[in-house]
């Protein structure tokens, strides 16, 4: 795969220092904004492919950089920040941002995290490419034209709810999607508090498509955020 470019939006020196250096040592291409304003010309001006975002900016809060990006862009957008509890990474995410990684960080984590994102752009742009109504991950296929799904060939019965969830995800590989978004996707704002049903579908959902619920290799929970589509290795 080719090298990204990436804009690493940050104001501590330190924490900037050690994500540039991180990035040049494994050849990414990157750019740097110290505030809000800054990072909002650099990304409309320079189409970087990933945004790196702390939301403590000194001119603005990350959550509005997110939503003025998303006004005209679907650039993939990682969240880097010491606010730790849930509700600011649900904040972060339903405002558009794709994952959320906590200060401290390990720079094996941080790769990591490029690297999922980097996987989820290759398969976005194979897929434009192909315009294909197939989706494949590992053993799971899902024919969109056909509304089946088969895992190993073998097609699944699947309910309406359970279908409409597994390609809200399909959709979204690598991106974590929280509650709320899913349940104003899949039954609108009325079932906005109701994360006890989603949680039942999505149990329904792992016990047909999973070879060990208990250890998914395809749909992965954030406690007390929402749920995300791995990309399995062939």
């Amino acid at each position: 795969m080719n090298k990204l470019t990436i804009l690493v939006v940050e104001d501590d020196m330190s924490v900037k220092n050690l994500i540039t250096t991180t990035l040049k040592a494994h050849d990414y291409r990157f750019l740097t904004a110290k505030n809000g304003e800054t990072a909002i010309m650099e990304a409309s001006s320079h189409n970087p492919d990933v945004v790196l975002l702390d939301l403590g900016l000194p001119d603005m809060d990350g959550i509005e950089v997110i939503k003025k990006i998303r006004s005209w862009s679907n650039i993939p957008i990682i969240v880097i920040s010491a606010r730790s509890e849930d509700t600011d990474k649900i904040d972060a995410l339903d405002a558009g941002a794709d994952d959320y990684l906590t200060k401290p960080f390990s720079v094996e984590e941080l790769l990591a995290r490029l690297r999922v994102t980097q996987r989820r752009i290759f398969m976005m742009q194979s897929e434009t490419m192909s315009q294909s109504s197939v989706f494949k991950n590992g053993d799971l296929t899902i024919d969109y034209a056909a509304g089946c799904v088969y895992v190993k060939e073998k097609e699944l019965h699947l309910t309406p709810i359970e279908y409409k969830l597994l390609c809200l995800l399909s959709h979204n590989v690598g991106k974590v999607l929280t509650h709320t978004f899913i349940m104003q996707n899949i039954w609108g704002t009325s079932w906005e508090n109701d994360i006890a049903s989603l949680r039942v579908f999505m149990a329904t959902l792992r016990k047909k498509i999973e070879k060990e619920p208990n250890s998914p290799q395809y749909i992965q929970t954030h406690i007390g955020v929402g749920y995300r589509m791995l990309k399995v290795e062939e």
